[in-house]
């Protein structure tokens, strides 16, 4: 059955010494926004990390990241499903359910508007980008005296926020369910851990924030990767140097008092708060949801 609640999610991770999210166009540098120094993640980077998780787990969906026309893949579904048509195909795969689809084959057309939504994430901290070469494991030609050269872009380290909605009115057509939202979170925090390979070792969970509200409810809290912060261990301000330099979470401590102000502003209309934390990163601001009792659930990881 499709869900008939709205959600709201806050995501936090610190990403060390990797690339959040290589601009293929332009030499796979760190997607950067110049004028404040943040760098930037696509939702379609955050999506492909549920997505990779999601496979890892078994779970059939439409985007598998390998390289095949849509005529294949969507042969491939069929058969797996034992069904005739694309929409039936895609029914059975959790990522159109909750992202959507575009489908368009032959005569067959339809587009889903996904029900779940990610904003572009960014940095809490104005972050470097660098480029570090190296040599590469092989020569370019026989005759060559010394093997090539290879270079990359790494960023020393951020505190990055996403920011999604789920929104029940587009579920009654796609028929993303309840459980399908539960495995999505479960997936962003596992498969930001998974995120092991050469480009992107070096990513960890810190927070999540989901908050469910009830049946009818139809408003936000709205943008909360913006009502968060980064202070010193202190409690001041971070300067812009303070910020560049940078290295681990150890020297940092996150303001979430804001968004959960935020929230609770619409405490009547909550059903549920759930907050999932690492113990390496400080947080404060979150003893103000202990107000809503039994609403809360708190989990450490």
């Amino acid at each position: 059955m499709a869900f008939a609640n709205r959600r709201e999610l806050l995501f936090v991770y610190s990403v060390k010494d990797a690339n959040p999210n290589g601009d293929p166009l332009n030499a796979n540098h760190p997607r950067f926004d110049e004028d404040t120094g943040k760098v930037l993640v696509s939702d379609v980077r955050i999506k492909r990390t549920i997505r990779d998780q999601w496979l890892r787990d078994g779970l059939p969906v439409f985007v598998d990241g390998e390289l095949k026309t849509l005529q294949n893949r969507s042969d491939e579904l069929k058969k797996m499903f034992g069904v005739t048509k694309g929409q039936e195909a895609l029914a059975h795969c959790v990522d159109a359910r909750l992202f959507g689809a575009t489908y368009s084959l032959r005569r067959e057309k339809f587009s889903w508007t996904g029900p779940f939504q990610f904003k572009w994430g960014r940095s809490l901290n104005r972050a470097k980008v660098e480029l570090v070469q190296g040599t590469a494991a092989f020569a370019t030609r026989d005759a060559a005296d010394q093997r090539s050269f290879r270079n990359e872009y790494i960023v020393p380290f951020a505190l990055i926020a996403v920011y999604g909605i789920a929104n029940q009115y587009p579920s009654q057509e796609t028929g993303a369910t309840d459980e399908d939202i539960d495995s999505m979170v479960e997936a962003l925090w596992k498969g930001t851990l998974n995120l092991i390979t050469r480009s992107k070792i070096g990513h960890q969970p810190h927070l999540l924030m989901e908050i469910t509200y009830e049946e009818g409810f139809n408003g936000i809290a709205g943008s909360l990767d913006e009502r968060i912060a980064i202070r010193n261990l202190d409690g001041s301000s971070m300067s812009d140097e303070q910020q560049l330099a940078l290295r681990g979470v150890s020297e940092v401590k996150l303001d979430a008092a804001d968004a959960c102000e935020s929230i609770l502003r619409h405490r009547d209309s909550i059903k549920q708060v759930r907050v999932i934390r690492s113990e390496d990163l400080e947080i404060t601001g979150l003893k103000s949801l202990e107000t809503l009792g039994g609403r809360l659930v708190v989990e450490a990881r």
